[in-house]
């Protein structure tokens, strides 16, 4: 049985438990604040928490699988034993660890988001064997140095390749619930986003779900000067158009102004 509702679209809201990400680092290390945030999310609509203890903005440093491991796991421990969470909400682990995913998933069934796209074959034996969905998301490189001039030949045709590739190994393993996710803006420039984005429906020939998170990035900044605080009008326009083009699932920082603009989307298209 799959984890996922079948309605569409979803939103997932972002828990970063992290001291450095680019745009709400240090804002949610204290687990109590983190599961605070998290009911604020879900009670302005989230269907999806998606928690991560490693920033993976442009630039950063990698970090221990101890350290990302004492960052989430009391995090998670308590949305699990939290009632009003483990009920109104479906919980993701943004990780490419397989020791950090094995530890949370003993906890609780959760969805893996995994910003290397299961390469890892650790990785692929865990979240078979837990039985639980995976994001399998593409990106150039590595997060120190993933916007270090990145280059493809033809960005759309090798994302979906990856794709092909990386669906084919997982159902070796026995997965069957998998989301793709193209990485805007990992490993990726202005004109590499905006072809990924127009090119949605492409992936969707996968016969998979789709989502696209684009909350925030600095190509909004690109398009239109503004810095992080200030990108929430470009985002749910990015995200809008995302829905318009097939995907399923956006990943935001901003809940409760992206449900009231998917609801008004949805009228003008229903």
């Amino acid at each position: 049985m799959s984890m996922l509702p079948s309605y569409r679209p979803l939103i997932m809201g972002i828990l970063n438990v992290t001291p450095d990400s680019f745009y709400d680092g240090g804002k949610y290390i204290d687990a109590k604040d983190a599961v605070l945030h998290a009911k604020k999310m879900i009670s302005e609509g989230a269907h999806i928490i998606d928690i991560g203890g490693e920033s993976s903005r442009p630039g950063s440093e990698p970090i221990s699988a101890d350290e990302e491991s004492k960052r989430v796991i009391p995090v998670i421990k308590a949305l699990f034993e939290d009632e009003y969470v483990s009920k109104n909400v479906i919980l993701s682990l943004d990780t490419f660890k397989p020791e950090v995913a094995e530890k949370c998933l003993n906890i609780g069934k959760m969805i893996i988001n995994d910003i290397t796209g299961l390469k890892n074959k650790n990785m692929l034996k865990i979240v078979a064997k837990h039985k639980v969905p995976a994001v399998i998301m593409h990106m150039h490189g590595s997060p120190k140095i993933m916007q270090k001039n990145p280059q493809y030949e033809d960005v759309v045709q090798e994302v979906y390749d990856f794709f092909r590739q990386m669906i084919g190994e997982a159902k070796q393993y026995g997965m069957s619930e998998l989301i793709l996710d193209p990485g805007i803006g990992f490993g990726k420039t202005l004109e590499h986003n905006l072809l990924l984005l127009k090119n949605i429906k492409r992936f969707k020939e996968l016969g998979c779900p789709v989502m696209i998170g684009a909350s925030r990035k600095s190509f909004i900044n690109m398009i239109s000067k503004a810095d992080s605080e200030e990108r929430l009008p470009g985002t749910i326009s990015a995200h809008l158009y995302s829905l318009s083009h097939g995907a399923d699932i956006i990943r935001v920082h901003d809940v409760k102004e992206h449900i009231q603009a998917v609801k008004v989307w949805g009228a003008l298209n229903g």
